[in-house]
């Protein structure tokens, strides 16, 4: 809530004229009963005919400038909400920005998706309706309960009786529910994870056949939600009934008083419906106000739920640590990495050097550590023990931004954005031009079927390139990366969906590239890593091999098992 309550400081003039005009509104609505009171027992009582004209000319402008005056504040309130509403998303997308990698597997993509849609609005409705009414209610029902006590002393006490009541239940039943909507948002989140983990994996779960699995899962989870839902809402709701049952008893009480006061002469009959119209403005600003607090729960909820978000800083650390190491220009220095909540290592004791423009490769089996190598260098992660520098400086000195223009990464997913294939590749230089594009696409063998196109660069994307191949859409990530033209060149296993003979064009390709990066390929095959430099071999996070291909095979005995189930294999299959 904080984070809302400082940017409502920012809209102050909405924030207060909003309320003000709404006060203005009620402040004529409750002069209405009144002037009917006297229309009453002035006008019709005394067949005042002039006195009937002025007070029906007044109660036909009252309320039209009550509206009026309502339409400025809802203007106002809506003003004030919708910019605080993109101010929040923006923030909330900067914040999630700048996280790390531990964050985001903490948090967990769906709920911050849910946070910054489904809250975002919870939280613009939420201040819309605070800025509109929670000021203008309050004071309608202690007004008017003033009033009676202008018109009738005794008359005014069962209205001060009825509020206390009333405000009684309201606040019992807020403080029951507020837990409650937390949990509803807890269990739409599951709801909306489990719903983009099948849509993201909708074909492989058509492979497995597992449609009726899914359907039951999501069946369960849809239920728990719609149950816990049901529950708050039978809470919720009860505001309502009771708030109807005190006013309606109230007003029979109060007809019953009235009735026997107009008798004796204490009371107009006037100021009977004066007092009538009074408990019902109450009644309806009471059930205004009960639903404004249905509404505010759930949006305190939201709110809560997004300032945790803000709170969270990025578990990336930041040291002053001044070693230069002159031994190359990349170096990992026993560097370990253990992931949050995790008990064990991921990566142990790592320690190599790479000089300007060699090309290293980094090989191992299924969970040995490949792409957290290469997370820790980019800085995704931190490094648990041990120091990573590049050109002699730690990279927990450098700022992210700097770091990363320093790095290019085509990752494991080959990720292409909706727009077309000239947009996409603009992200790896904005300022490339035509032809520097073609070139990193024939570098990354993709110049032939870009060119076919009828639209070439400018063809369009589908959302995540569905409309084009697995290889192809490899082959544009690479081209995004070269145009870069970083320093360090990362391929995390990149080439998978290449064919043997574009892939081996490809690394002649590599030996061209003019700037002559560091370059890092990340490969279950022998067949792509072979021809690098020097090559590491990883095994449950340890490094148990580093040298050429001919060094490996003669010392390596993991290196040995990988090649001989791989390119053995190979020969008895081809021959």
């Amino acid at each position: 809530m904080k984070n809302i309550l400082k940017m409502l400081k920012q809209y102050k003039k909405e924030s207060i004229l909003g309320p003000l005009f709404k006060l203005f509104e009620a402040i004529f609505e409750l002069f209405i009963p009144i002037l009917i009171a006297s229309l009453i027992d002035i006008g019709i009582k005394q067949n005042n005919h002039t006195y009937i004209i002025v007070i029906s000319i007044l109660l036909i402008v009252f309320p039209l400038i009550g509206l009026l005056f309502s339409i400025i504040a809802q203007y106002y309130s809506a003003y004030a909400a919708i910019n605080i509403a993109t101010n929040l998303r923006k923030n909330l997308f900067n914040k999630i920005q700048s996280l790390s990698y531990s964050e985001y597997d903490n948090l967990g993509f769906s709920s911050l998706i849910n946070v910054m849609t489904s809250d975002v609005n919870q939280v613009q409705t939420g201040i819309n309706l605070l800025l509109r009414l929670l000021l203008r209610s309050p004071i309608v029902v202690f007004g008017a309960t003033i009033m009676a006590l202008f018109i009738n002393i005794k008359a005014g006490l069962i209205f001060l009786f009825v509020t206390c009541v009333l405000f009684l239940v309201v606040f019992l039943i807020t403080k029951i529910t507020v837990p409650l909507y937390k949990n509803v948002q807890t269990k739409q989140d599951n709801l909306l994870k489990h719903t983009r983990e099948n849509l993201n994996g909708i074909r492989v779960i058509r492979a497995f056949n597992k449609q009726e699995d899914e359907v039951k899962e999501f069946n369960v989870l849809n239920e728990n939600h719609t149950k816990s839902q049901l529950h708050v809402g039978k809470i919720a709701s009860l505001l309502n009934p009771f708030t109807y049952l005190i006013i309606n008893g109230a007003i029979v009480l109060l007809i019953y008083f009235g009735a026997l006061k107009v008798n004796v002469g204490d009371l107009s009959q006037g100021e009977v419906v004066a007092l009538y119209n009074y408990m019902s403005i109450i009644l309806v600003e009471l059930i205004k106000f009960a639903n404004l607090l249905i509404t505010l729960n759930k949006s305190i909820a939201c709110a809560n739920r997004i300032d945790n978000i803000m709170k969270k800083e990025s578990s990336l650390k930041f040291k002053d640590d001044k070693t230069i190491n002159k031994s190359g220009y990349v170096v990992f220095d026993n560097v370990s990495l253990t992931y949050q909540n995790s008990a064990k290592e991921s990566l142990k004791d790592i320690s190599f050097s790479v000089n300007k423009g060699e090309t290293i490769g980094i090989i191992g089996s299924t969970g040995s550590g490949k792409t957290s190598l290469i997370n820790l260098l980019a800085h995704f992660y931190d490094t648990s023990e041990g120091n990573i520098y590049i050109n002699g400086t730690n990279i927990a000195n450098l700022d992210i931004f700097s770091l990363r223009e320093m790095i290019s990464i085509v990752p494991q997913k080959a990720v292409l954005f909706k727009g077309t294939i000239k947009e996409n590749l603009l992200w790896g230089n904005k300022n490339a031009k035509d032809e520097e594009m073609i070139d990193a696409l024939n570098l990354a063998m993709a110049k032939e079927f870009v060119l076919n196109k009828e639209k070439g660069l400018d063809s369009e994307v589908s959302q995540d390139g569905k409309n084009f191949s697995g290889g192809q859409r490899q082959r544009l990530t690479i081209a995004r990366a070269l145009l870069k033209k970083a320093p360090i060149l990362i391929l995390d296993d990149s080439t998978s969906a290449l064919d043997y003979k574009t892939e081996a064009s490809f690394r002649q390709n590599l030996k061209k590239l003019s700037y002559n990066p560091i370059v890092f390929i990340i490969s279950q095959r022998v067949s792509t890593v072979a021809h690098a430099d020097k090559i590491i071999v990883l095994d449950k996070g340890e490094m148990v091999g580093y040298g050429n291909h001919q060094q490996l095979l003669n010392n390596c005995k993991i290196y040995q098992e990988i090649y001989n189930s791989q390119v053995k294999k190979e020969d008895e299959i081809y021959g």
